[in-house]
C-alpha cells in the first residue's frame, strides 16, 4: 500500500483524538520531514507511533516535540538520513524506541538511555551514529539495549550492572573499549548477550547468576586469561558459546562438554594449549558445532569426540594435534556436515574395504584435510555427492587425478602440493558449478589441462596450474576457455610458444601470470590494452622480445607488472604513467634504454621499484621538487649507466624506509582476488652478496641497489634518515669523499656494501654500533685510518677491507704504529668546531709543531699578524710535511678552522 502525504493528512485529520498509529509496511510517499508535520498538527494525544518500513526521509522536525505523551516510537527501516533530536529526552512515558537500519547520524542524546520508564532502545544498523553509555540510574527498567553495527565508543558503564531487568545486551561491532565490567555478572535475567567486534580487553567475566543466558558471544575482542570450568557450570540454558578470535590461553575448559543444553562451542583463533582429553559418557549431548581451530592444542585427538551424535561441524584446523586419525570413525557421525582437520600433525588414514559401502558415510559439503600426510584418494568420496568443498593439499598422493572426481558436484578443488603426475581421462561429465581449481604444485606433465565441456569453464574463476611439469604451447583459444575467470597462472612450468592474442578475449581477468616458462615472440598489445581490468601481469622469466606496448590505457588498474629476464628492447612506454595504482614495477634484466621516466612520479603509491640491468642511463634527480614514493621500500636500479650525483633530497620523502614498523604490522604485498583468496608478490633481490627469492615481499623489508653504475660525488647525509633499511648497496660506482657517520643510524641494515668506489678518509666509529650487520664491503677504495674494534665488525673477514692501502687493524695484516694511529682533538665554540687529524703524524712533527705554537704565541694579540702569520705557516708546514697535503689542504673536510681563529 502506499500513501502520499496528502492522503495520509486526509486520513488523519479527523482523528484527533488517536491515541495510536501504526502504519508498519505502508509506503508513505512524503516530502522530506513533511510527515513530521502531519502527525504532530493531526494527532496531539498520540501514545504509538510505528511506521517501520515506510521509506521515511528526513530530518526528523522539531514539530515531534508537541507530543508530549508518546511512549512507543518504532521507525526502524527508513531512509532519515538525521540525527536523533535533543527533545526524545524530555519524553518521560517513553518506553520503547526503535530506530534500527534508519540513516541516522550525528551523537545520540545520552540522556534517553536515562529516561526513567525506558525499556526498549534499539539503535543497530547505523554506522554512522555515534554516542556513548552513560551512567544509568539504579532504578532502570531497560530490559532491551541493543546499539549492534552503530559507532558507539568509550567504555561499558560499571554502573550497566543495576539494570537487574536487562535480558537482552547487544553492542556487537561498535567501537566500545576497555574491560568488561564485573558488575554485568549482576544480571540475573540476562538471557541474549552479544559483546562481539569489538576491543574489549581483560578477562571474561563470570556469569554464575545469569541461569538463564542461552548465547554468550565476545567474539572478535582482546580478552585474555584462562577459561575455568566454574565459568560454566550453572549455565545449564547455554545454546551458543562464542569467544573465537580473542587472546584467551590456557587448557580446554571439558566441563562445557558437560552442559545439557550447549550446541555450539565456538572458540577458534585463540591460544588454548594443552591436550584434550577422553570424555566419558558424552554421547548423550546435543552439541552439533565444535570449533577449535587456529590453537596451541596437541596431542592425539580424543576418540569420544566421535560419539557425538549430534555433531554436525567439526573443525581442528591449524592446531598441533599428532598421531594417528582414522577417516572411517567419522562413519559413526551420522549429523556430520563439515570436516576440517587441516595443518596438524595428523597422520589421517583411510581404510578401503572391499565389500564395504560407501553409503554409510555421512553426507559431507566441505573436507578440509590439507597437510594430513594422506597417500591416496580416499574412496568413500567417489558417494559424495552433497560434497562442495575438498581440500587434499600439501598430503602426499602420488601418480593420478582419478576420472570420479571431476563428476563431484563440487564448488572448490584443492590438489595443490602433491605429487600427482598425470590425469586420468577422459574427462566428460564435468561439474559446471567449479569455482576455483587449484593444482599448482605437482608433477603434473604433457598438455596444459583443457576440459572438453564448455559448461565446465561457464563458472570457473581461479585456475592454478603453477609449479608443474606441463611442457606444451598455450592453446590457441584460451582466451575463449577462460571466458569468467579472474585468476589464471601457468607460472613455473616448462610452457613454450607464444602468447595467443585471444588471452584478450578473457576480459574478467585480474590476475595473469606466465611467468617462469620458455614463452617467446612479443607481448600481444592487447594485453597492456586492457589494464583497465588487470591488477597483476606477471610475464617475467621468459624469453619474451620486442617492445612494451605503449597502449596502457588511461583507467589503468595495474597494482603488479612484472616483465624481468626477458628480451624486451625500446624505450619506457609513456603511457605506463597512466598506471598510477602501480605497487610493484619490475622491468629488470631486459635491454630497455632511455633516461629515467619522470612519469614515475605519478606513481604515488608505488613499493618496488626494479629497472636492473637495462640501459637507462643520465641522472636520476628527483622526480618532483620534494620527491615521491612514500611507500617505497624496495628500489634497484643497479647495473646501468645513470651517473651524476645520488639525489638525497629524494630520500627525505621515502617514508617507508624512516619508519621503525613493529612485527605487529607485519605483513606482505597481496592482490585479493576475491574474500581470502590472494596472489602474493614475488620478487629476487641481492642480500648479503646472494639472489635472494622473495616468495612474498614482506611490508617491512626495504632495501636500495644502486650498485654498478657511474654515480659520483659524495654519499648522501640523508641515507642515515633510512633507519629501518636492511640492505644498500651502492658498489661499482665512482663515488667519493667520506663515508658518512650518519650510516650508523641505520640501526636494522643487515647488508652493506660500498665497494669498489673512490671513498677517502676514516671508517666512521658509528660504524661499530651497526650490531645486525650480516654483510659488510668497503673493499677497493681509498680508505684510511684503523679499522673501528667492535664485536660486529671482529666477525667480518679481511675481503671486507682490502684494496685500501692505508688501512690497518684487525682482520687486516697491517699493524697500526704509531703513525698510523687515529688521534682527534676537537675544538667547538658558537656551534663551530674544528678537527685535526694526526692519523701520520709522528712524535719529531707533533714536537715540532708544538715548539712552534709556543713560539708564536704572542700573536695572538695582533690581528693583522695573526691573519698573515697563519697563511705563510700552512703554506711552510705542506712543504715539510707533503703526507699531510690530502689530510690538512682546504678542500678537506677533516680539517676545518674556527673563524675566529682569525679576526
Amino acid at each position: 500500500m502506499r500513501l502520499d502525504n496528502p492522503n495520509l493528512s486526509l486520513l488523519i485529520g479527523n482523528l484527533s483524538e488517536l491515541m495510536e498509529l501504526r502504519l508498519d509496511g505502508v509506503d508513505i510517499s512524503s516530502q522530506k520531514n513533511s510527515w513530521c508535520q502531519a502527525i504532530s498538527t493531526s494527532l496531539p494525544k498520540l501514545r504509538v507511533l510505528s511506521l517501520s518500513s515506510c521509506t521515511l526521509s528526513g530530518p526528523i522536525d522539531s514539530s515531534l516535540r508537541k507530543l508530549h505523551s508518546l511512549s512507543l516510537i518504532h521507525i526502524e527501516y527508513n531512509h532519515l538520513s538525521s540525527p536523533v533530536p535533543e527533545f526524545f529526552s524530555n519524553f518521560t512515558n517513553l518506553t520503547s524506541l526503535r530506530f534500527g537500519n534508519s540513516g541516522l547520524h550525528g551523537t545520540f542524546p545520552n540522556k534517553i538511555f536515562q529516561l526513567p520508564r525506558l525499556q526498549t532502545i534499539h539503535l543497530w544498523g547505523n554506522p554512522q551514529l555515534q554516542g556513548s553509555l552513560p551512567e544509568f540510574p539504579k532504578n532502570g527498567l531497560i530490559q532491551s539495549l541493543v546499539l549492534s553495527g552503530s559507532n558507539f565508543s568509550g567504555l561499558l558503564p560499571y554502573s550497566i550492572g543495576v539494570l537487574t531487568m536487562l535480558s537482552q545486551l547487544d553492542v556487537s561491532y561498535c567501537n566500545f573499549t576497555g574491560p568488561i565490567p564485573k558488575s554485568v555478572e549482576n544480571l540475573a535475567g540476562l538471557v541474549y548477550l552479544d559483546l562481539s567486534g569489538n576491543k574489549f580487553n581483560g578477562s571474561v567475566p563470570f556469569f554464575r547468576m545469569a541461569k538463564n543466558l542461552t548465547q554468550i558471544n565476545l567474539s572478535k575482542n582482546y580478552l585474555t586469561g584462562q577459561i575455568n570450568s566454574t565459568h560454566w557450570e550453572h549455565l545449564t540454558n547455554l545454546l551458543i558459546l562464542d569467544l573465537h578470535s580473542n587472546l584467551l590461553d590456557g587448557s580446554f575448559p571439558f566441563s562445557l562438554f558437560l552442559l545439557p543444553s550447549l550446541e555450539k562451542i565456538l572458540l577458534s583463533n585463540n591460544q588454548f594449549s594443552g591436550q584434550l582429553l577422553e570424555v566419558p559418557n558424552i554421547s548423550s549431548y546435543i552439541l552439533d558445532t565444535l570449533d577449535l581451530s587456529s590453537n596451541n592444542l596437541e596431542g592425539p585427538v580424543p576418540r569420544s569426540l566421535f560419539n557425538l551424535q549430534g555433531l554436525k561441524i567439526l573443525s581442528l584446523s591449524s592446531n598441533n594435534f599428532s598421531g594417528l586419525l582414522c577417516l572411517n570413525d567419522l562413519q559413526q557421525l551420522r549429523n556430520l556436515s563439515s570436516v576440517d582437520l587441516s595443518h596438524n600433525s595428523l597422520l589421517i588414514t583411510y581404510e578401503h574395504h572391499t565389500n564395504s559401502s560407501y553409503s554409510s558415510f555421512p553426507q559431507l559439503t566441505p573436507l578440509l584435510l590439507a597437510s594430513g600426510e594422506l597417500r591416496t584418494f580416499p574412496e568413500f568420496l567417489r558417494n559424495q555427492s552433497e560434497l562442495a568443498y575438498l581440500d587434499l593439499s600439501e598430503n602426499q598422493i602420488f601418480g593420478q587425478i582419478p576420472n570420479w572426481i571431476w563428476r563431484l558436484n563440487l564448488l572448490q578443488l584443492n590438489l595443490s602440493c602433491n605429487s600427482l603426475v598425470t590425469l586420468e581421462g577422459p574427462m566428460l561429465n564435468l561439474s559446471s558449478r567449479l569455482f576455483v581449481l587449484d593444482l599448482h604444485s605437482n608433477q603434473l606433465q604433457g598438455q596444459i589441462p583443457v576440459f572438453s565441456s564448455p559448461a565446465y569453464y561457464y563458472n570457473i574463476q581461479y585456475l592454478d596450474y603453477s609449479r608443474n611439469n606441463f611442457s606444451s604451447s598455450i592453446p590457441a583459444d584460451i582466451g575463449n576457455i577462460l571466458n569468467y575467470t579472474r585468476f589464471f597462472s601457468i607460472s613455473n612450468n616448462n610452457i613454450h610458444g607464444s602468447i595467443p592474442g585471444s588471452i584478450c578475449n578473457a576480459f574478467y581477468l585480474q590476475v595473469l601470470d606466465l611467468s617462469n616458462n620458455s614463452l617467446s615472440a612479443m607481448i600481444p598489445p592487447c594485453l597492456t590494452a586492457m589494464s583497465s581490468n588487470l591488477a597483476v601481469l606477471n610475464l617475467g622469466t621468459n624469453s619474451l622480445t620486442g617492445t612494451i606496448s605503449d597502449t596502457f590505457c588511461p583507467d589503468c588498474g595495474l597494482k603488479t607488472l612484472d616483465l624481468n629476464g626477458n628480451q624486451i628492447v625500446g624505450q619506457f612506454p609513456e603511457s605506463l604513467g597512466n598506471c598510477r595504482l602501480l605497487e610493484v614495477l619490475n622491468l629488470g634484466n631486459n635491454q630497455i634504454t632511455g633516461t629515467f621516466p619522470n612519469l614515475l612520479s605519478e606513481m604515488l603509491i608505488l613499493r618496488v621499484l626494479v629497472l636492473r640491468s637495462n640501459k637507462f642511463y643520465g641522472e636520476i634527480g628527483c622526480p618532483k621538487t620534494y620527491g615521491s614514493w612514500p611507500l617505497l621500500q624496495i628500489v634497484d636500479i643497479a647495473h646501468n649507466n645513470f651517473s651524476g650525483t645520488i639525489p638525497g633530497k629524494c630520500m627525505r620523502s621515502w617514508r617507508a624506509m624512516m619508519a621503525n614498523d613493529s612485527l605487529s604490522k607485519l605483513k606482505h604485498l597481496q592482490f585479493e582476488v576475491f574474500t581470502q583468496v590472494y596472489y602474493d608478490d614475488a620478487i629476487t633481490v641481492t642480500n648479503k652478496g646472494l639472489e635472494m627469492k622473495l616468495e612474498k615481499i614482506l611490508t617491512i623489508f626495504t632495501s636500495i641497489d644502486f650498485s654498478g653504475n657511474k654515480f659520483s660525488g659524495s654519499i648522501p647525509e640523508e641515507v642515515g634518515e633510512l633507519k629501518s633499511l636492511y640492505v644498500l648497496n651502492l658498489s661499482s660506482n665512482a663515488l667519493t669523499g667520506e663515508v658518512p657517520s650518519s650510516l650508523g643510524d641505520l640501526q636494522h641494515i643487515e647488508s652493506l656494501d660500498l665497494s669498489s668506489n673512490k671513498l677517502t678518509g676514516n671508517i666512521p666509529l658509528q660504524l661499530a654500533k651497526l650490531t645486525f650487520l650480516a654483510v659488510l664491503n668497503l673493499s677497493n677504495n681509498q680508505l684510511v685510518g684503523r679499522i673501528p674494534s667492535s664485536t660486529q665488525i671482529s666477525t667480518f673477514s679481511a675481503d671486507s677491507f682490502t684494496g685500501n692501502k692505508a688501512l690497518c687493524g684487525f682482520p687486516l695484516n697491517v699493524p697500526c704504529s704509531n703513525t698510523n694511529e687515529t688521534t682527534k682533538f676537537q675544538y667547538h665554540k658558537s656551534g663551530i668546531g674544528s678537527v685535526v687529524d694526526l692519523n701520520v703524524i709522528g712524535t719529531v712533527e707533533i714536537g715540532c709543531i708544538v715548539g712552534f705554537g709556543i713560539a708564536t704565541g704572542s700573536l695572538v694579540f695582533c690581528n693583522r699578524w695573526r691573519k698573515w702569520y697563519y697563511r705563510a705557516m700552512c703554506n711552510i708546514i705542506l712543504k715539510i710535511f707533503p703526507q699531510l697535503d690530502h689530510r690538512f689542504g682546504p678542500h678537506r673536510r677533516h680539517v676545518y678552522i674556527n673563524p675566529r681563529w682569525g679576526r
